[in-house]
């Protein structure tokens, strides 16, 4: 049986061999992929426990591992126990290149993808999410590329005319892709410039809602109605952007009116018993309160105050509260709000009656 294993040979080498170099594989390629997975779950554990940034990159490195890639890597290393024609030898040379070549690169591209959720991780973002993606999709690109050329390179293909070929194809492309290279420096732009942030609430145009997502052509808005609105960024930068989001605070002018004939003393009393009405708010800082007018309809009052809050919401509930107290205010003193009246007379009877009220104008056919 030996003897058979030994003198009996295929593509020029013995069995005994053959077998030899795929124990080898299997061994190599179990004693790497099970040594990958228990230290992948060992450190994955730790890291829940006490996260820390140093493990963190290796178990995204173990994560990026590739068990198709070990086995044929260990089938690619064991065929070197074989001999073969010099043109074979140079394609498992190449192959293996290729093979380690691509690992690597999944490597890379697993620390740019920890790299992203680190730095823009909710709550603590060190980066803003558009740059990060931005710089994440030129790091995998710059990855990918090398890796293409590192191969193209390795089985003989003239690199540097495929180089300037790319060049010249890329000129053509950007011309054919303005627009998207617009949308794509406006969203480095917003990176940079950071005019809104996700989660903020922005108005442009006659349109307003909350940012949910800013991509490199996009930024996609949800409106107060509920739709999604989905505009490129050069059109978004190119308008007036008001940002509610970054809002400390709201000023507020309201006013209202009593009618003439109102007691001095009371309409004196108005302003600091509204004013103090806006002081008990919390929240709240108290700016002026004055008659302001007196007006065509009645005695005019304008009161203006700060809402030391962002939240539409909040200010709504603030000056329904103060309106309310108003009106307790007025209801206290027999005081109705003013609003405007036309008074209108009919005047009949003597020529001389009719001429003195064709004298005096026609009548306002909207008065009532």
């Amino acid at each position: 049986m030996i003897d058979w294993l030994t003198d009996t040979e295929l593509l020029g080498n013995p069995i005994e061999l053959w077998l030899l170099a795929a124990a080898g594989a299997v061994a190599g390629f179990l004693l790497v992929h099970g040594s990958v997975k228990l230290l992948a779950a060992a450190l994955r554990a730790r890291q829940a426990r006490d996260p820390r940034p140093g493990r963190g990159v290796l178990v995204a490195l173990l994560a990026a591992t590739r068990s198709w890639l070990v086995l044929a890597l260990a089938v690619l290393l064991a065929a070197n126990l074989l001999d073969f024609s010099p043109r074979v030898e140079r394609l498992l040379g190449n192959a293996i290149v290729i093979v380690t070549g691509l690992q690597i690169a999944l490597w890379a591209n697993g620390l740019i993808l920890l790299w992203q959720q680190t730095s823009t991780r909710p709550g603590e973002a060190r980066v803003n999410p558009v740059m990060a993606t931005i710089l994440g999709w030129i790091g995998q690109t710059l990855v990918w590329s090398t890796l293409l050329m590192f191969v193209l390179a390795n089985v003989g293909v003239n690199v540097t005319a495929f180089v300037a070929s790319l060049g010249v194809g890329g000129v053509a492309v950007a011309l054919a892709a303005q627009s998207v290279l617009s949308d794509l420096f406006a969203s480095a732009a917003i990176g940079l410039d950071k005019p809104f942030e996700v989660g903020q609430f922005i108005a442009f145009g006659s349109d307003m809602g909350t940012v949910d997502y800013v991509g490199i052509k996009t930024t996609r808005i949800r409106s107060l109605s509920g739709e999604q609105l989905v505009i490129s960024n050069t059109n978004l930068l190119n308008q007036l952007i008001r940002n509610y989001g970054r809002m400390t605070e709201r000023r507020v002018v309201f006013g209202f009116r009593v009618p003439y004939g109102t007691p001095r003393e009371r309409v004196q009393a108005i302003p600091p018993r509204v004013r103090a009405l806006i002081e008990s708010e919390r929240q709240v800082r108290f700016d002026r309160g004055h008659l302001a007018a007196f007006g065509e309809s009645g005695l005019e009052f304008e009161f203006v105050y700060y809402v030391l809050n962002s939240d539409f919401t909040f200010y709504r509930d603030v000056q329904q509260r103060i309106n309310l107290g108003i009106m307790a205010l007025l209801e206290e003193y027999g005081v109705a709000f003013a609003v405007p009246v036309r008074e209108v007379r009919l005047v009949s009877g003597a020529p001389e009656a009719r001429d003195a009220d064709r004298a005096a104008g026609p009548a306002d056919p909207a008065a009532t």
